[in-house]
């Protein structure tokens, strides 16, 4: 394995993620962490220089949808059912104190 992994401590990042864990666990876990970084500097062997970086495995777009006049909840109907209202205007409680 390379220097990369060895000191990858189970503890180390239990303490950093504030996650007690018995002496079993750690045990359990730092068996489990060492295979999966095992697994993960295998990686480090594969020719990628024929691979072209991507942000994401697939093609990302964003989809819209068109802008479209609809309807819309009517203005009175709205201020009728509103716990408060003013000046045509809902009234909602102030939550930031300046």
């Amino acid at each position: 394995m390379s220097e990369s992994c060895q000191g990858m401590d189970v503890g180390y990042v239990a303490r950093l993620a504030c996650i007690a864990l018995t002496e079993e666990e750690t045990t359990l876990f730092q068996g489990q962490l060492d295979q999966v970084l095992h697994y993960v500097e295998q990686l480090n062997e594969l020719d990628v220089s024929d691979v072209e970086p991507t942000a994401h495995a697939i093609p990302v777009f964003n989809v819209f949808r068109k802008d479209e006049l609809g309807t819309s909840l009517d203005h009175d109907a709205v201020i009728s059912n509103a716990p408060a209202a003013t000046d045509g205007q809902i009234r909602v409680p102030k939550i930031i104190d300046q």
